[in-house]
């Protein structure tokens, strides 16, 4: 009887030892498969507890259809917002107020000028100066922020305050209060 004591020019007893490392590194990958294949199974089961194929095909086509309908409500209201804001810019939204005394002779600061202006800085400067004969009113047109017609100091400035209503308005609210102070 010959015992074989090599394979391959390898010991037996080493080529045993190397599989059953292989059988042992196979059965903690496949016991790490079944965990796993376990916790999709869990999840499938919670997804579809309760309900049937058809249902589940119900209710995505009733989120698709509500999700159609978002869609649908966005895109008018994205046009109606350009249409909302296309009116804002034209309209006067930007005013500087300039009171003063246009003779010595007046006190009071009953004369002033007015410049009404919408975002591109158009529109217009309105002043009125009173006098012991009357009052005065006088409108020139504002384009960009100029006048083709002379301006006086008064309505330069009342054109300069409209114009940086904004940034007066942003620095007047980012100033902390009295009482955020205390």
């Amino acid at each position: 009887m010959i015992l074989v004591t090599e394979v391959f020019g390898i010991r037996l007893e080493i080529i045993i030892i190397i599989l059953l490392l292989l059988i042992i590194a196979l059965g903690v990958i496949l016991a790490l498969t079944i965990k796993q294949l376990q916790n999709v199974s869990r999840k499938y089961y919670t997804l579809t507890s309760g309900k049937t194929a058809k249902d589940l095909e119900q209710i995505m086509l009733t989120r698709f259809k509500e999700m159609d309908k978002v869609k649908m409500r966005m895109k008018r209201f994205n046009k109606e917002h350009k249409t909302f804001k296309g009116h804002l810019d034209s309209c006067y939204n930007k005013l500087g107020l300039v009171k003063y005394d246009a003779f010595d002779s007046m006190a009071g600061e009953l004369s002033f000028s007015l410049a009404l202006l919408n975002n591109d800085n158009s529109g217009f400067v309105l002043s009125t100066m009173h006098s012991k004969q009357g009052c005065f009113s006088y409108a020139k047109e504002v384009i960009n922020g100029e006048s083709f017609i002379a301006l006086s100091n008064e309505e330069k400035e009342a054109i300069r305050k409209a114009q940086t209503i904004d940034e007066e308005i942003e620095r007047m609210t980012n100033e902390p209060d009295e009482e955020d102070l205390m």
